[in-house]
Order: structure tokens, then sequence, then C-alpha cells
């Protein structure tokens, strides 16, 4: 028993959104001993239920105050609009000490409203697994869904280094290789690797006659996958990171326009340029 206790990080944490990311965190966490109680909360009582049955949480609560209550790692895992709204009213309910983490896609607006909302004594540390699926909720969670990914933490410099120091530990933990940068890099970063390549999922299958898919081959599948990924969140990211979605996607559409115009003036030699590059360029991901 004092062997498993020694492993623990934290007391109490507390999983605001217990879908794909929170679930799978807590089930890492209670999988790897790293707090003594794992509490969930949801207003969907099937996705508390189903937490539990993950192993991803000890106890539930629709009650979010009460399921605060003396907790010293609170993890954000709700849509962007959501974890800013809450950041707005939790304030009262956290003890002295306690850290706040959100995991959401977007991090400058979630970070401003950190800081305008909570006091100086709780520890707010901005976080970003990149870690994932198209899928959602509960069901999809799994407790190695953070092996071998990249977390983004997005501290500012008054944050609690002590705080910083406890999840990048966390993280590191759970089997993320753990990097650090601002928000606004992050935003930035994350506009091109991954919220425009999303919009350009749902474009693409918006764009094909609905008859024509019975036949579609898996390269189609491959290529539209995260199309299938939550709709609410994907409006949240694209509506809060608005400015940096906005000038990646006019370098897409900038990138199909070039393109195109190869293929009207029937220019092979530069449309073999412009495959051979951006083959590179993909052949090169780690």
């Amino acid at each position: 028993m004092i062997l498993g206790h020694s492993t623990h990080l934290f007391r109490k944490v507390t999983i605001v959104g217990v879908g794909l990311i929170g679930g799978s965190l807590g089930m890492a966490i209670k999988k790897d001993r790293l707090a003594r109680e794992v509490m969930g909360v949801s207003r969907q009582h099937s996705s508390l239920a189903q937490a539990f049955k993950n192993r991803a949480i000890d106890k539930s609560s629709h009650d979010l105050k009460k399921a605060l209550y003396d907790a010293d790692l609170v993890v954000l895992a709700t849509p962007v609009k959501a974890i800013i709204q809450m950041l707005a009213t939790i304030s009262k309910s956290l003890k002295r000490g306690c850290i706040v983490m959100d995991v959401g896609s977007v991090k400058g607006t979630i970070v401003d409203a950190a800081q305008k909302n909570l006091p100086n004594h709780v520890f707010f540390v901005g976080a970003h697994p990149l870690a994932g699926s198209e899928k959602k909720g509960a069901a999809a969670s799994n407790a190695d869904l953070f092996k071998n990914s990249v977390c983004i933490l997005t501290p500012m410099e008054k944050t609690n280094k002590g705080a910083v120091d406890r999840v990048k530990n966390l993280w590191t933990k759970v089997g993320s290789s753990v990097k650090t940068m601002s928000p606004e890099e992050h935003d930035k970063i994350l506009s091109f690797i991954s919220h425009v390549p999303h919009l350009a999922a749902y474009s693409l299958i918006g764009s094909i006659p609905t008859e024509y898919l019975q036949y579609a081959s898996q390269g189609l599948k491959d290529t539209t996958r995260v199309a299938s990924s939550d709709p609410q969140m994907w409006s949240d990211i694209s509506l809060t990171n608005t400015k940096n979605v906005l000038l990646s996607l006019d370098k897409f559409v900038k990138s199909l326009a070039v393109l195109r115009k190869s293929i009207v003036t029937k220019n092979e030699n530069h449309l073999i340029e412009i495959f051979k590059e951006a083959k590179n360029k993909r052949d090169g991901i780690a």
C-alpha cells in the first residue's frame, strides 16, 4: 500500500468532461497510480457510467461545485467555449494551491480567460495533448492514448513554476513528450497542422455528391477521416482561433489556386514539381 501511494502526483484529480481526452487521461492516471482519487464530472449520466466501466474515475458528480471541492488538480476537458465559460465561474470552488489545466485545442483565448478569472492562489497551466481520434465520447477512451505522443504546455511568464513542473511530470508519466511554447505560437502552429486540415476534410467530403460516395475508396476514407470529428468542437476551435485559422486557410486556398492554374494551362512540369515537393514534405513527417 505504501508503494502504491509513493507514486501519487496528486491526491485528488477532478476531470470535467470524461470523453475521449478526459476519459483517456483518467484511465492513464488510474493505471499508473498517479492520483489517490479521480473524480469525473459530466452532465450526461451515460458518460459517467461508461467512465466507471472503463476504470477512468473513482467517483462522479453532476454537481461541478461539489466535484471541485478539495481537488489538487482540475482538468477541463470540454469543448473550448465551455472551458472559457467555466473559467469565469469556478474560482470560488477551488482551494488554495489548486492547479487548473485545460486540454483544449486553442490556447490564446483560454489562457486569457484563466488570467482574467482565476485568483492568484490558483495556478493555471494550459496544455494540449496532440493525441486523439475522430471518435468521441467516453466509449472511445484509451489508457494508452498518450503513449509516444506530444503534449504542448503554454505557461506564461507569471505561471507558477512548481505547477508547470507537476503538470509536465504528469504528461511525461502517461507517455507524452512535453514541449513548451507561448499560447500565440501554439495557436498559429495548430491552425496549420490541425485546424485547417480538419476544415479541408469537412469541405472535401461536403463537395462530393452523396450518390458518388458508394464508390468511395480507401484513399477518400483516409483523406476525410477527421471529418467524422465532433462538429461542436470544430466550430468552437474555428471561432476562437479565427485570426490564425483564416491565415492558414488563405494559404491553403492560394495553394489550391496554384494547382488549379497549372491544370488549366496544362503545365505538366509545374504539376510534377508541386507534387514532388508535397510528397517530400509528407514523407518527412516522423
